[in-house]
């Protein structure tokens, strides 16, 4: 990238504890003091500080434990290579964006030839790092990436060839759901989208399908089996009103021009299949009924079985030996009665917490078993069975 960035310099650290802070962490004292606490336990920190108060100022000590803290649970998102090396705030690690997916996004732009992008509310820079990689692996970055501290609706983005924008989606009293009470609003970053050659807008997984328009491409990411985030596309090289859903780290990604038709729903077979969460999000779950040849269990829940194996990179399947009406009593007796000593619980459309069961049914034995509480044609279901493979 030329530019990865619309971001001027801010005040000085003189009045602002945590720019002093973050100053002292960056002289020789400081680094050395990481370095020291790069594989420290949190656990033994007490008595970590009071060594350490010994030899250095006590700002200094808890600012170096405080950033510790932060690196390592940065590792997740960044990996050791990087996080041990970049400095972090709370919020800032709490909403950055893993590597993993930031390395996707960059990629679908990089492969348009996009080669420069105002990365607007770019916080620590997760995503703009992986913007500026996607084209230089094998320079170095600080000339790539220029930094400025201003109000990204007077920034200028006609110079460069796309827009990214992440939303602050977190206020004082923790996560926001309504998408006007994003900071900027999402209108405003749809918007500005719009007048950019191409753009992307990350947004919370959650998002409703109404708050979508038509002018995107919208796409759910997973990152190990888990939902990480939903990203609205805009522009050349995109699919206006698709959905898709993109597994990582395989990349496998799935995707229809337009909301699909209900499927069918009928009973319980040999087989059941769990959609991977990217997939239900962007519901895309009647696309896997048709490719399996199943059906759902119940019309409100996003469970598929079939009488025939169906292997995918989109799903979990598992062989059903059980289906049974909800009661604890006769789930304890039947598990007692194999020997299972472990107890994977999954649910969808159940109250009961899979740890409360698993507690109450008193597991013994060498046998291993997975338990679905869920519900079939509306009525409270348990299926028990296995994964396949």
């Amino acid at each position: 990238m030329d530019r990865v960035n619309a971001t001027t310099p801010s005040a000085s650290s003189a009045d602002d504890p945590a720019r002093a802070a973050f100053t002292a962490l960056r002289t020789p004292e400081g680094e050395q003091l990481l370095a020291e606490l790069r594989d420290h336990d949190p656990a033994d920190e007490l008595a970590t500080a009071t060594r350490l108060r010994r030899a250095h100022p006590a700002e200094l000590v808890s600012a170096a434990l405080g950033q510790a803290r932060l690196r390592q649970r940065a590792v997740a998102k960044f990996g050791a290579e990087d996080a041990y090396r970049m400095y972090f705030t709370p919020n800032g690690v709490e909403q950055a964006t893993r590597t993993s997916v930031a390395a996707h996004r960059a990629a679908r732009f990089a492969g348009l030839g996009v080669r420069s992008v105002a990365d607007l509310c770019c916080g620590i820079g997760g995503d703009a790092t992986a913007l500026a990689r996607a084209n230089a692996q094998a320079l170095g970055l600080a000339d790539l990436i220029e930094v400025r501290c201003a109000d990204v609706t007077e920034i200028d983005t006609a110079p460069y060839d796309a827009v990214f924008v992440d939303p602050a989606r977190r206020g004082g009293r923790g996560r926001i759901f309504d998408p006007e009470a994003y900071s900027p609003p999402l209108s405003w970053a749809t918007a500005a989208a719009l007048k950019a050659p191409r753009a992307a807008l990350k947004i919370a997984p959650g998002i409703p399908h109404e708050a979508i328009g038509p002018e995107a491409e919208a796409e759910w990411i997973s990152d190990g089996g888990d939902v990480k985030e939903a990203v609205l596309w805009y522009g050349a090289g995109f699919a206006p009103g698709a959905f898709r859903a993109t597994l990582l780290p395989s990349g496998a990604t799935l995707s229809a021009p337009a909301p699909l038709p209900a499927p069918p729903v009928g009973p319980v077979g040999r087989y059941l299949y769990e959609p991977d969460g990217a997939v239900i999000r962007a519901r895309l779950v009647a696309d896997l009924v048709e490719r399996c040849g199943g059906r759902l269990v119940d019309e409100t829940i996003a469970y598929i079985t079939s009488d025939e194996p169906y292997s995918s990179p989109y799903v979990a399947g598992y062989e059903i030996t059980d289906e049974l009406p909800f009661s604890m009593k006769r789930l304890k007796a039947l598990l007692r009665e194999r020997q299972i000593g472990v107890l994977t619980v999954k649910k969808r459309g159940s109250a009961v917490e899979p740890e409360e069961l698993r507690r109450r049914m008193k597991l013994s034995g060498p046998g291993s078993a997975t338990v679905f509480l869920t519900r079939v044609a509306g009525a409270p279901t348990m299926l028990i069975g296995h994964p396949l493979g």
